[in-house]
């Protein structure tokens, strides 16, 4: 029998909760979960994914903030710890911004890092 862990892996700020909250609405996903991810790729060799998820898997860590139900892989959990996400209004309209302390190199893209256990695989940022 699988216990879900309760664990809080990332900081999702107010802003970041409000505006996937609204993205969930927009796109008639209430009731699903956010997942954050690590996936190979990036210029630093490894980048972040969010996006919403119907299932939860034995193995994620769970938590709650601002309403929302975030999925956290047991593997990428030490590779996000401490992570904190973050909406940002800018002239060229908002993005998420992603704050890693774990990333010993990031890039322009915002979106790719490595971290000192896990290199991925570079790429060339567009």
């Amino acid at each position: 029998m699988g216990m879900t862990s309760t664990k809080q892996v990332i900081e999702i700020t107010q802003a970041a909760g409000f505006h996937i909250n609204e993205m969930m609405e927009h796109n008639e996903e209430q009731g699903s979960f956010l997942r954050v991810v690590v996936n190979g790729g990036g210029c630093s060799g490894l980048s972040y994914g969010m996006h919403f998820d119907q299932e939860k898997k034995e193995e994620d860590f769970v938590d709650v903030q601002h309403g929302l139900t975030i999925l956290v892989s047991r593997e990428d959990a030490p590779i996000l710890m401490g992570t904190k996400i973050d909406y940002k209004q800018s002239l060229m309209g908002g993005g998420f911004t992603i704050d890693n302390p774990n990333a010993i190199a990031s890039c322009g893209c915002g979106t790719s890092f490595k971290t000192a256990k896990r290199e991925g695989t570079p790429e060339i940022c567009e």
